[in-house]
């Protein structure tokens, strides 16, 4: 007789033991975007439609896919892959497994990541099962590839990495996967990664359609496990079974334009927007505008810090090249009284690890970086931010900016201008909800008092970047290469649901 796995419907009330884990990380309530994505999963909506949450920096967008998915996982009778998160970069993702890790393990599920911070090898012990052909010789092998080897229900990957597992890696399966979410959705539909997306969609859809297999008489049965992802009937399909991967989608910028999210192939989707505007910086976050001369930008990022008196704060600047000179002439300004480092691909991914882990610690109390730093990247405490180079879109202003006055917390966001680049400035926010931005000014004599240290530093500067270019000449330093593609395919409309403003937060209790 054939067996297939029976699992009860999720309760519209975390699990019980899901209560504590949440209370521990200091959650007593959830935010507006939790409690949507919360209805539409778990609730009234069942997970009929796909969804695509567009919700500010710090609103809570990872517990808000992550505690639906461990609750629909929870009364799991076998261990196999049926949740995939895949995010842009490796910080992020092992970000997003912190969160799994504190809320998974109390209902008996196990999670993964697959970001590549450790030898291929090394992840495929961690996340597949060992043969059993070799432990038991007498059992049939047909019986041994039906079962599943993943050691996993839940895994957190990169592209890059998760395509060489479906690539490389024996006994790596899609064939049970029941859910997939995919993080920073604009960044990751605008950058190819290996063509990563398409691959996984057309492994889930194959996968879906055999679940069959004979007995010994020939007569044809069901698998013996067999996951039913999405049964029942759906909304629009009048009565029609339509089994399918369910999705989430999201960003703080989430695009909106048809050909690119035709991509996701989206089964009725549903927008959880937090405004009227697509773009929105948070509400507790206080905006300035600070305008000076190029040629003074340096000394005035020193006194604004020496303003801040060693707060942490994330300094932005438009490119990897400026982020490191900007990095090494401040070390040729004496006494300053507030430590910095670099962040930037310059730097091997160890040192990167251990800055970030440094400024999180406040070892460190300013780091200057790139946009690398923009996506997602969570740190306790951070209270400023600083724009050193303008911003060229709204999206990349946002992004910088809500890596402060997060989960209903403050901060302020401060952004220097040429006297030129102020008028596109003030109309770019305007495209963004709640984009006053206030005039800062640094008292004069502050930046004078720098002015003869600074033409020191900046002859050392010189000297220090001919000799970094010496000796790249020499090692022969090659330009990473990026491959972009276009795809141009209508999809059907996204219906939203905007999260009103007076729904602030909704008791566990």
């Amino acid at each position: 007789m054939a067996r297939k796995e029976e699992e009860d419907g999720p309760s519209r009330v975390p699990h019980l033991p899901l209560v504590k884990p949440l209370q521990r990380m200091g959650i007593e309530s959830f935010f507006p975007v939790q409690v949507a994505a919360w209805l539409e999963t778990i609730g009234p909506g069942a997970f009929e439609r796909d969804i695509c949450i567009n919700s500010p920096t710090g609103s809570g967008k990872t517990l808000a896919y992550a505690l639906p998915i461990v609750q629909m996982l929870a009364t799991r009778k076998v261990r196999c892959l049926r949740a995939l998160v895949v995010l842009p970069t490796r910080d992020l993702a092992l970000q997003v497994k912190e969160v799994f890790d504190a809320i998974a393990p109390v209902v008996g599920l196990s999670v993964g990541s697959a970001v590549g911070q450790s030898s291929i090898a090394d992840e495929v012990s961690n996340l597949i099962e060992k043969s059993k052909q070799g432990l038991f010789p007498s059992l049939d092998e047909e019986y041994i590839q039906m079962e599943p080897q993943t050691k996993v229900d839940i895994l957190v990957a990169t592209p890059g990495r998760l395509m060489d597992h479906i690539s490389m890696t024996k006994g790596f399966s899609l064939e049970h996967l029941q859910y997939l979410v995919v993080d920073e959705t604009d960044r990751m539909l605008r950058e190819a990664y290996q063509s990563w997306l398409p691959t996984v969609i057309q492994f889930t859809h194959s996968s879906n359609q055999n679940h069959s297999w004979s007995d010994m008489n020939g007569e044809t049965l069901l698998h013996p496990l067999t996951t039913i992802r999405r049964s029942g009937v759906e909304r629009g399909f009048k009565g029609k079974c339509f089994p399918r991967l369910a999705k989430i989608v999201l960003s703080a910028t989430l695009t909106q334009d048809p050909s690119k999210l035709s991509q996701l192939e989206l089964h009725h989707p549903l927008l959880l927007n937090s405004g009227k505007k697509r773009y929105k910086i948070p509400t507790k976050l206080q905006s300035y505008k600070l305008v000076c001369k190029s040629n003074l930008k340096p000394l005035s990022l020193i006194v604004l810090l020496q303003e801040l008196r060693g707060e942490k704060c994330l300094v932005f600047t438009s490119s990897v090249e400026s982020s490191h000179r900007l990095s090494t002439l401040l070390e040729f300004f004496e006494d300053l009284p507030f430590k910095f480092s670099e962040y930037s691909r310059l730097q091997r991914e160890s040192t990167r690890r251990k800055t970030l882990d440094a400024f999180k610690e406040g070892k460190i109390d300013v780091l200057i970086g790139t946009d690398r730093m923009a996506r997602g990247i969570h740190i306790d405490g951070l209270r400023y931010v600083i724009n050193y180079d303008m911003p060229p879109y709204v999206k990349t202003y946002i992004h910088r900016a809500g890596r402060t006055a997060r989960a209903g917390e403050s901060g302020s966001c401060f952004t220097f201008l040429r006297k030129h680049e102020v008028k596109a400035f003030d109309k770019m926010l305007k495209k963004a909800d709640n984009s006053s931005c206030t005039l800062h000014s640094l008292p004069e004599e502050s930046v004078e008092t720098l002015r003869p240290v600074f033409s020191s530093a900046l002859k050392k500067l010189e000297e220090s970047l001919e000799s970094e270019a010496r000796k790249k000449s020499k090692s022969g330093d090659k330009a990473p290469n990026a491959s972009k593609r276009k795809r141009t395919i209508h999809t059907q409309p996204i219906a939203t649901c905007e999260l009103k403003a007076t729904k602030e937060y909704c008791s566990l209790e």
